[in-house]
């Protein structure tokens, strides 16, 4: 992880907040795996913005409710066995500094759990 040039507030002002991804699994339910702990709760609605050069293009600017499964990782029900392999760009060359993110847009919940931070 080394090679990973982006940078995303650890402590946004607004929450829940953007995060960037360091792997999607390839599997009925893909696990997807940020590069730290992403403080979002189960059906919290994140749309994936993968630009070209991570792969796994079958996935950009899809929307999923999540399940959280750890401080950094969770699933979501889409199926990503066919999809191409998700990969992080790294070394020097045009891509490095694309990077490929998860983004909250809403909850399936009764309340809204996960906005616990919007104040300034």
């Amino acid at each position: 992880m080394a090679d990973y040039n982006c940078y995303a507030y650890r402590m946004p002002v607004y929450g829940p907040a953007m995060r960037l991804i360091s792997s999607i699994t390839n599997s009925t339910a893909a696990t997807v795996t940020t590069t730290f702990d992403h403080n979002y709760v189960d059906g919290t609605i994140v749309r994936f913005d993968i630009p070209p050069a991570c792969g796994m293009q079958q996935i950009d600017q899809q929307t999923a409710p999540i399940l959280v499964t750890g401080a950094t990782t969770f699933t979501v029900p889409i199926d990503t066995t066919m999809y191409a392999s998700f990969s992080v760009p790294s070394g020097l060359g045009p891509f490095v500094n694309i990077c490929a993110q998860c983004v909250p847009l809403g909850e399936q919940n009764d309340t809204l759990k996960a906005a616990v931070v919007n104040q300034l």
